[in-house]
């Protein structure tokens, strides 16, 4: 039953087609559980980011494309587009994929420390929904110490990059002073919460920060001096905002190109810059055809950082090749565990011959036989009986010319070459 992974990220898909694949944190539980009750289909964990959604499953031959169907089913996406953009991995390839994923290989922002964090937040919720087991276990354990291995060992780390930090190094190619700005970001999770953070870094100091739940968006307002609103309460603000940073969970737009077009009655043709890096995107397309609106999405940002970036080319090809031994390892691991239950039936069995063949020695001691004539049968009598199979499969060997299986007795009973195999047994 090998391991499986099916997915779209920004290296196959624009946003436009990502979001359509998407999962918010509340429809991952019901998704989870979907996926688990297909045929085929044993464990399974969905990753949903605004950079990738992908699905992770242990499955049977042949049931990864009744996971594709759902996928395509359950986000009602039928697009040949959509389809083309997907891919998979099987095997050893799912497992280094996700090692890449973790190790930040696979970001946009390469090395971005981000992505780990969600990973174990979606094996976490995985485990909640009671769809994992040891196979994903072993998996997703070795992912994360994969991860902190590379951070460990190479200078991938160096220098943090993310795309909150971007986002604001995009605002500073149009805004040169920040000191006199009024930033308003939507949303109060970790993205706004480092986009906050860099904002206040460059001098930002007047903050405006919505979201859902106001009490969240208040504790991370008071953090950088700036003050809380709700969502509803957006529209007021929008003749005050110069720099609009968007990073919700929302499923639909939360800023639309109406609420945007009224804010410029008052403001008097004062630019706008709007970067929206969820997915799916909070702020409605339509807006660009604004005068003095500049939008920007999470694609956007791949150009912004390519610069940045050279100085982790030699940590990302360190960490590739630390990658390659660790997915050898695992899988040999994995091979190891295969053996398992055949070690299991060997040693029951072995267990049962002695037990028996104890019991009947015992009795022997009970009737009188001398101590000595006793021990000598159970010796001699177990080791007849554990070498009976193997020696009986050995004779066949021989005489059907299977020379390897000599080879690999002499291995498996640690047999000197020359010495006799395990056929020694002259009443096997």
């Amino acid at each position: 039953m090998p391991f499986f992974a099916l997915g779209i990220s920004h290296t196959t898909a624009p946003v436009a087609l990502r979001e359509r694949l998407s999962f918010g944190a509340e429809q991952i539980p019901e998704a989870l559980r979907a996926v688990a009750a297909l045929d085929g289909i044993h464990e399974t964990a969905i990753l949903s980011t605004c950079n990738r959604t992908e699905i992770y499953a242990q499955l049977e031959d042949g049931a990864g494309a009744s996971l594709t169907d759902w996928l395509t089913r359950a986000r009602s996406v039928d697009d040949p587009e959509v389809c083309a953009r997907l891919y998979t991995h099987r095997g050893e390839a799912a497992a280094r994929h996700l090692f890449r994923v973790a190790c930040g290989l696979d970001s946009m922002i390469l090395g971005e420390p981000q992505i780990l964090g969600q990973i174990k937040q979606a094996y976490e919720l995985a485990q909640e929904s009671a769809v994992t087991g040891q196979h994903l276990h072993r998996l997703f354990q070795y992912a994360f110490a994969v991860a902190k291995l590379v951070r460990t060992d190479t200078a991938i780390g160096e220098n943090p990059l993310s795309v909150a930090h971007a986002s604001v190094q995009l605002a500073r190619r149009i805004f040169a002073d920040f000191r006199a700005l009024t930033p308003l970001l939507i949303g109060a999770g970790e993205a706004s919460e480092l986009v906050a953070h860099h904002l206040h870094e460059q001098g930002a100091r007047r903050l405006i920060i919505a979201n859902r739940t106001f009490s969240h968006a208040h504790v991370l307002a008071e953090r950088f001096g700036g003050y809380a609103i709700g969502l509803h309460e957006i529209a007021a603000h929008l003749e005050e905002a110069d720099i609009i940073i968007a990073s919700t969970g929302s499923p639909e737009p939360i800023l639309t190109q109406a609420a945007v077009a009224a804010a410029f009655k008052t403001r008097k043709h004062r630019p706008l810059l709007i970067i929206d890096i969820a997915v799916p995107r909070n702020v409605e397309p339509a807006v660009t055809k604004l005068a003095d609106v500049y939008l920007f999405t999470i694609d956007d940002l791949h150009g912004i950082v390519e610069n940045s970036l050279r100085s982790r080319q030699a940590a990302a090809r360190e960490a590739e090749s630390i990658i390659e031994t660790q997915v050898t390892r695992f899988m040999q691991e994995l091979r190891g565990l295969d053996a398992v239950p055949t070690i299991r039936a060997m040693r029951d069995h072995a267990e049962e011959l002695r037990d028996h063949t104890l019991a009947q020695a015992q009795q022997m001691l009970a009737g009188g036989t001398p101590a000595e004539e006793a021990l000598k049968y159970l010796a001699e009598t177990l080791t007849n009986r554990l070498l009976h199979a193997p020696s009986a499969y050995l004779r066949q060997a021989a005489r059907e010319g299977r020379d390897h299986i000599m080879r690999q007795a002499h291995a498996l009973f640690g047999l000197k070459d020359d010495e006799p195999g395990p056929d020694t047994d002259k009443h096997a």
